[in-house]
C-alpha cells in the first residue's frame, strides 16, 4: 500500500513541476515574439497571480476530493504548503517581469534554471503532506484523486 502511495506521489512530481513551470512562463509573459511586437499585456494577464489561481485550485480540489471533517487538519497542512508555494511563485514572477527586459539570453536561461530548482523544492515540500492526506483517504477518494491527477497529466495539458 505504501509503495503505491510512493508511486503515485512520484508520478505527480513531474506534473506539478511542469504545470508550475509553464504557469510561471505564462504569468511572466516571457514570450519573445510578444515582447518584440510592442503590444501591451492584456489586463487579464496582469490580474492573474499564482495565489489567485492556487486559491481557486484549493477550492476545486477540496470539493472534488470530497475532503471529510476528519481530514480537514491534514487538508489544512497541505493547503499551507500550497499557499506558501504560490506566494513564492508570485515573488519569482514579479522578479521575472521586472528584470526580463534587461536580461540577456544566458541570464534568462539561468533564471529559468533557478525557477526549476524552486519548483523542485516546492514539490519536495508538497509530497509529505499530500502523502499523509492520501493515506487517510477512503478507496473512493483515492480513486477520485488518482483520476483527477491523471486527467491533469494526460488531459488538456498533454502535448501533441
Amino acid at each position: 500500500m505504501k509503495q503505491k502511495a510512493y508511486q503515485f506521489a512520484f508520478s505527480v512530481v513531474p506534473v506539478v513541476v511542469i504545470v508550475a513551470f509553464l504557469s510561471t512562463i505564462f504569468l511572466a509573459n516571457a514570450n519573445p515574439s510578444f515582447a518584440a511586437s510592442g503590444k501591451k499585456k492584456s489586463s487579464v494577464v496582469d490580474k492573474i497571480s499564482a495565489v489567485d489561481h492556487n486559491e481557486a485550485r484549493i477550492k476545486q480540489l477540496h470539493e472534488a476530493l470530497k475532503i471529510t471533517d476528519a481530514q480537514e487538519e491534514l487538508w489544512k497542512n497541505l493547503t499551507q504548503v500550497m499557499r506558501q508555494n504560490a506566494k513564492d511563485m508570485d515573488a519569482i514572477n514579479k522578479d521575472m517581469a521586472e528584470n526580463t527586459q534587461t536580461m540577456n539570453a544566458v541570464e534568462h536561461i539561468k533564471f529559468h534554471s533557478q525557477i526549476t530548482e524552486v519548483h523542485l523544492d516546492q514539490v519536495k515540500k508538497f509530497i509529505p503532506p499530500f502523502e499523509t492526506l492520501y493515506a487517510s483517504m477512503s478507496d473512493e477518494q483515492k480513486k477520485i484523486t488518482d483520476t483527477t491527477f491523471r486527467k491533469e497529466r494526460h488531459g488538456k495539458h498533454r502535448r501533441k
